[in-house]
């Protein structure tokens, strides 16, 4: 399974990255976990957009799911011809979520012609080569974490969390671990909202995972210092997320 980091900005597009992106391909499959504001345009570097078969949003926050509109006029409007439906997932509400965002009005018809909106339910989901559980975590929206199994090997991701036993329970055993690390350990940061580092190592270290990406990279950060507080809680293979990192899981 092969990992490249298309987007890692924490919150909002930085200087040098768009927001958060991931793709994974498989045998011949491309699927991407969050498609945020900015993504769309640096993930053509990486693969041609017609061939994504689907997209996995951890939740509906825009620096997380605002690229689905860039995506749909991409497979509606191609001068070659309408592009094949697109199965996008999300939490639940995610098709009247992209709708407003998209701003179609009340009717979903146009967005329907080429995505195939999908709620998470039952996991896990089989896409192609890949098998995904996906499990609710803590944030001021729902938001959940997904566990990608293919070839053998399994990648957790994230998406926007809280410290919580959940995370550590669904990454139990994984491959890799693809953490946000939002916020510093020295600042006075909200409570329920992200983790820091030192969060995120804690959790890959509780749940047995031996290779730790840092990702939603906030801009005004120190990624010198956001790399420190994990490094002091984690002794497996530490990797700061950036666009166009690629690794194979």
């Amino acid at each position: 399974m092969k990992l490249t980091v298309v987007g890692c900005s924490g919150s909002f597009p930085g200087p040098e990255s768009a927001a958060s992106c991931y793709l994974l391909e498989h045998d011949g499959y491309a699927m991407l976990l969050d498609l945020g504001n900015g993504a769309i345009g640096p993930l053509a570097n990486y693969i041609n957009i017609d061939d994504i078969n689907a997209v996995l949003l951890s939740h509906l926050h825009i620096d997380h799911c605002a690229d689905i509109g860039p995506l749909y006029v991409s497979r509606r409007y191609h001068p070659a011809g309408m592009r094949d439906r697109i199965p996008v997932l999300g939490p639940e509400g995610i098709e009247a979520r992209i709708i407003n965002l998209y701003g179609c009005g009340d009717s979903p018809e146009p967005l329907h012609s080429v995505i195939d909106f999908v709620e998470f339910s039952a996991t896990p989901l089989e896409f192609g080569p890949f098998s995904v559980e996906a499990q609710l975590v803590v944030h001021p929206v729902s938001a959940y974490a997904l566990r990608v199994t293919a070839g053998g090997r399994t990648l957790v991701y994230s998406g926007d969390t809280a410290p919580c036993d959940e995370l550590v329970q669904i990454s139990r055993g994984a491959d890799l671990a693809l953490f946000e690390a939002s916020y510093l350990e020295k600042n006075d940061n909200p409570p329920l909202l992200h983790l820091t580092g030192a969060d995120a190592a804690k959790a890959a270290t509780q749940a047995g995972v031996q290779r730790l990406v840092l990702t939603h990279l906030v801009p005004w950060n120190d990624l010198d210092e956001v790399r420190a507080d994990a490094a002091e809680f984690f002794d497996g293979d530490l990797i700061m997320a950036r666009p166009g990192l690629t690794l194979t899981v």
